[in-house]
């Protein structure tokens, strides 16, 4: 059992912007090709994971993010109140879609740090050291792209207008949350 305590436990603010940590939120990857699959896991999380590139479904509890033709990030959309890393849904989707050998299923909750992030100049901030063009990105909600910001792979999440869910690899990510701290600043 991982107890992991993130040294990122702090809301930084400033003029046009609002960085945070959402922590602990389940984090599973999912990975399948079969229709079973994928109307198995409809039928046990109640979500249709997304079929489109770049984008997301949103259901109660979960969203799901379109990372592959044949993989997805599912996350929970509250934090988890749990000492371990024992997750009901990673419990039913290993019961019913590994060990019936439809998909795999494999938690990264430990893997990946969620930064969320509010303000009018959320785009500005990234544009500093993101090669991606967020022209098209920040005007659709629930869009998904895989990219990189200074030099770190990234995934961001487009949750509404102005606030987006970034998924960074908890290695990088005090390197990352420094950087766009600093960087918001000059905004």
């Amino acid at each position: 059992m991982l107890n992991y305590s993130s040294p990122i436990n702090e809301t930084k603010s400033f003029s046009h912007l609002e960085l945070k940590e959402i922590s602990p939120v389940m984090k599973l990857i999912i990975r399948g090709k079969k229709r079973e699959f994928i109307s198995s896991v409809g039928k046990l999380l109640n979500i249709i994971l997304p079929s489109e590139p770049n984008t997301s479904t949103r259901a109660n509890d979960l969203t799901a993010l379109w990372l592959s033709p044949d993989e997805w990030m599912i996350y929970s959309n509250e934090i988890i109140h749990k000492n371990n890393n024992t997750y009901a849904v990673e419990e039913n989707l290993v019961n019913n879609i590994s060990k019936k050998n439809l998909g795999a299923i494999t938690d990264v909750t430990d893997q990946f740090v969620l930064l969320n992030i509010k303000g009018s100049k959320i785009y500005d901030l990234f544009a500093k050291s993101c090669p991606y063009n967020f022209n098209e990105f920040q005007n659709k909600k629930g869009a998904v792209t895989q990219t990189i910001i200074n030099k770190i792979d990234v995934i961001i999440n487009n949750k509404d207008t102005n606030e987006v869910n970034l998924f960074v690899r908890r290695s990088f990510s005090i390197h990352l949350w420094s950087w766009l701290n600093d960087s918001a600043k000059f905004l």
